[in-house]
């Protein structure tokens, strides 16, 4: 109570005493020197002041100039704390950091000692009430600079655009989302922290932060943007480090976003005035030295930032701005000609997403039909907000917000999915971070009335935002397209070392291989991301290995699923055993069917490769049954394989075959799962 006593005693002796101390020599009579010092510091500060301000309404980036002009601002305030202009000039250059919130009380007071100190004091004191939630007297501050400024026409997009913003901000924090919006603590640090982009399992994230390094800081004092990552273990990011290899420079190195198998990374960063887009390749460990995109998207005809790669790689959609246009970023796209060569089509602005203020950055999500956007112009609750666009038709339909929490009256932009859309991550600048941009995880919760979500595990209770039992939130759009990420790694059977491998994921329908891959060399890890409503063969093989292969079935509208694997490849010795997950006959029947093909054509190719090899073909059953009908299935089985790699050329001195029935399960023959694991053709090696 006291101390509640002595603040509302100091508001009132503000209101009563403080008064607009003009920087004059009547008013510094026994501080000539102080005078002069503020006052030279304003002059120059104002020039920075200035060239910013046409920037910030040319929709340009100011770059350093607000924090130049706030330097020298923050040296006249130190000897003139009551000058309503000055207090003016640092609500504006806090306004346009990456930390808008510590602007507010310096409009404010500026406001209290005259208002009449500058013709946009009511514009700006209406965005200092925006960000505090103040609406409705917002608006009415925009308003009455719109009636008593008279060139207010000029500025005219910028005053229906913060009016817009707050008519959004009230409807949409009226009506939330169904989601949580958690700061990632172990990520942020007191700088600027943003960014964010994750492979499509959530296990690993790359972002920038110009946290202090091993570098200079600049004039203003700060350090250039780096990329950093992280690995999540146990639910939690490890402690963020730099990313190794040549990627992080002298210059502001900022991330775009992650290929979805986390192999390739898209930045940006600045050269010879221009900022353009360069890509890295992770080999082992460490990234490779960025090269500069295409000509086609890193061009010379302005500057370009914020690239995604598309769901098939063959696409590059990126935001790029030109000099002699004003009218901020515009997204676009160019695609791959061709895949070997490289080489990439004219770029293509896309019309229905781009607007009049600054669109980018992008994320694709990996179905193919979903864009995510942070865009400043459209109907946003204040500063960037992120938007999704659908592909209908082969058109982007008009971006609609997100909505709140996610988005804020404050910078809420980068957006970055996790494959089955349950979870991203986002970066924001809203109140309650650790200091400027701070990287945020979103949670959605789905559609009411879903039992199974309520089952989920991972959906954890949220620190800032629980759920209210009496409260029933507005629906979100929450991505329903269902995928499967398919991770691992690939390692030696024998000493459990890292072995680098090929990898093909195969159409069992068709035979046709969809993707080709290689696990890391390093690590051995591989991710890939697969729709469902396919049956797939996953064939990895490695120089001196066995090949192994993998069989999933996943049926249209399967709940999305991670599988993890370790697999362990074999050396191509006698005695060494391997599954054939991709043989399929009918129940009860030694008929191979097509879907077959594939794999054993991988098998035969094998025997071809290793000219001496000799093998023996078994075939497998689970318990059920008897055991006279079981052998006598598994055997006739087991020739089938044989009469088929006979057709390809294999010489038949070469193959034996054989039908153990149940008499060899590699799993429990109690379980469903079981059972379909004991289900199995197997070749051996008897000879090499």
């Amino acid at each position: 109570m006291k101390n509640y006593l002595l603040i509302i005693s100091a508001f009132f002796s503000f209101h009563i005493f403080a008064q607009n101390i003009e920087f004059k020599s009547a008013n510094f009579k026994d501080d000539k020197e102080g005078l002069k010092k503020a006052t030279d510091a304003i002059k120059s500060g104002e020039v920075f002041f200035l060239e910013a301000n046409t920037a910030i309404f040319a929709t340009k980036d100011p770059g350093i100039k607000y924090k130049k002009a706030l330097q020298q601002f923050e040296i006249a305030q130190k000897v003139n704390a009551n000058n309503a202009l000055n207090n003016l000039r640092i609500g504006i250059c806090h306004s346009y950091s990456t930390d808008p919130g510590n602007g507010i009380p310096f409009i404010k007071k500026a406001y209290e000692l005259d208002k009449a100190c500058d013709p946009f004091m009511e514009y700006y004191y209406g965005y200092a009430l925006q960000l505090e939630g103040k609406f409705d007297d917002a608006i009415k501050s925009y308003q009455t600079f719109e009636t008593s400024y008279k060139k207010a026409d000029e500025f005219g997009k910028f005053v229906t655009l913060h009016i817009n913003e707050c008519k959004n901000a009230k409807a949409a924090i009226a009506a939330p989302i169904r989601a949580w919006v958690d700061n990632v603590e172990s990520l942020n640090s007191e700088f600027d922290d943003f960014a964010p982009s994750i492979t499509t399992d959530g296990g690993e994230i790359v972002f920038t932060s110009n946290r202090p390094n091993q570098k200079p800081a600049n004039e203003v004092g700060e350090y250039d943007k780096d990329i950093y990552t992280s690995s999540a273990s146990n639910l939690k990011w490890e402690k963020p480090q730099a990313i190794k290899g040549g990627v992080n420079s002298n210059k502001d190195d900022v991330s775009n976003n992650l290929s979805f198998d986390g192999t390739k990374m898209l930045i940006h960063r600045e050269e010879n005035g221009q900022t353009d887009i360069f890509e890295s390749v992770l080999k082992g460990t460490t990234w490779s030295d960025p090269v500069k995109m295409h000509f086609q998207i890193s061009s010379t005809k302005g500057s370009e930032a914020y690239a995604a790669y598309s769901n098939d790689g063959w696409s590059i959609y990126f935001s790029r701005i030109s000099e002699s246009k004003g009218s901020g970023y515009d997204i676009m796209y160019s695609s791959m000609q061709s895949k070997i060569e490289r080489d990439y089509k004219a770029a293509q602005m896309i019309a229905e997403v781009n607007t009049s203020f600054n669109d980018g950055p992008i994320y694709l999500h990996i179905d193919g039909e979903t864009m995510y956007i942070a865009a400043q112009g459209r109907a946003s609750l204040g500063g960037y907000d992120i938007f999704v666009s659908k592909k209908v038709q082969g058109k982007w339909t008009t971006p609609k917000n997100l909505g709140y929490p996610i988005n804020t009256p404050y910078d809420d932009f980068f957006f970055a999915s996790t494959a089955n859309g349950k979870f991203a991550y986002i970066a924001s600048n809203r109140e309650g971070g650790k200091g400027g941009y701070d990287i945020y995880k979103v949670t959605f919760w789905g559609d009411e009335k879903m039992p199974h979500l309520e089952s989920e595990d991972y959906l954890l209770a949220s620190s800032i935002m629980p759920i209210k039992d009496n409260q029933v939130e507005a629906k979100v759009d929450v991505n329903r397209k269902s995928f499967t990420v398919f991770k691992g790694k690939t390692i030696d059977a024998i000493s459990k070392k890292a072995v680098e491998a090929p990898i093909d994921i195969i159409d069992n329908t068709t035979g046709s291989i969809i993707e080709t891959f290689t696990s890391n060399s390093a690590t051995g890890k591989f991710i890939i991301t697969l729709a469902s409503g396919k049956n797939y063969g996953i064939s990895v093989r490695a120089d001196g290995y066995l090949f192994h292969s993998e069989n999933f079935d996943l049926p249209k509208g399967a709940a999305d699923n991670l599988v993890d694997k370790t697999i362990e490849l074999k050396n191509i010795k006698i005695g060494s055993t391997i599954a054939l997950r991709n043989i399929f006959f009918d129940t009860g029947k030694s008929v191979l069917r097509p879907e077959s093909n594939a794999e054993l054509d991988r098998l035969v190719k094998l025997m071809k490769d290793v000219p001496n090899l000799k093998i023996e073909i078994s075939g497998h059953t689970d318990n059920t049954g008897s055991a006279t009908i079981n052998n006598e299935l598994s055997k006739s089985r087991a020739e089938a394989v044989v009469t088929y790699l006979k057709s390809k050329g294999v010489a038949a001195a070469r193959m034996t075959s054989e039908g153990y029935g149940s008499t060899k399960p590699i799993a429990s023959n109690e379980t469903t799962v079981g059972k379909q694991e004991n289900r199995r053709t197997e070749f051996k090696i008897t000879g090499n």
